[in-house]
């Protein structure tokens, strides 16, 4: 496969998936800019893997692991929010998603490429290049911090059992 055809055919879900990691469009925008241009230079090596997709997913999701190790420039954030899910209030979703900005950056990558990606804790594993209990220690964490972000947040008072 031609890199011009990976790039055009996958370019919305990278994106996708670098805002669901980072929150914010602009940085997802970055991010897979400058994963798709080193993808470009190693491309011939990339093509050769058995699936290039989970290959740049890889490379996207280092590149937003390793952002915070950069000095972070101020950006004007024009929607912060993604697009409300179907069937459930706006609210909810804002609520949520600011509850996930709040989390590590390892556990928020496990939660999206498992609910998101919908991949295996192994295959979570490969991607972040740890052990598959760690990966479920991240899961673990990650959602007891949402459990009690949500029980003690005064709007969600009654909401949860």
């Amino acid at each position: 496969m031609r890199f011009e055809d990976f790039a055009a055919a996958r370019l919305p879900a990278l994106v996708r998936y670098a805002r669901l990691l980072s929150g914010d469009q602009e940085q997802a925008r970055d991010i897979v800019q400058d994963v798709l241009a080193r993808a470009l230079v190693r491309w011939a090596r990339i093509d050769r893997a058995d699936d290039q997709y989970a290959y740049v997913r890889r490379m996207v999701t280092n590149e937003y692991l390793s952002w915070r190790r950069r000095r972070k420039l101020p950006t004007v954030p024009l929607d912060l929010a993604p697009e409300p899910s179907a069937g459930r209030p706006a609210e909810h979703s804002d609520e949520l998603w600011r509850l996930l900005a709040g989390l590590p950056r390892q556990q928020r990558a496990v939660l999206v490429l498992r609910y998101y990606e919908g991949l295996t804790d192994h295959e979570i594993a490969e991607v972040l290049g740890c052990r598959p209990s760690t990966v479920r220690g991240y899961a673990s964490r990650a959602l007891a911090t949402l459990r009690i972000e949500l029980r003690t947040a005064p709007e969600h008072e009654g909401a949860l059992p």
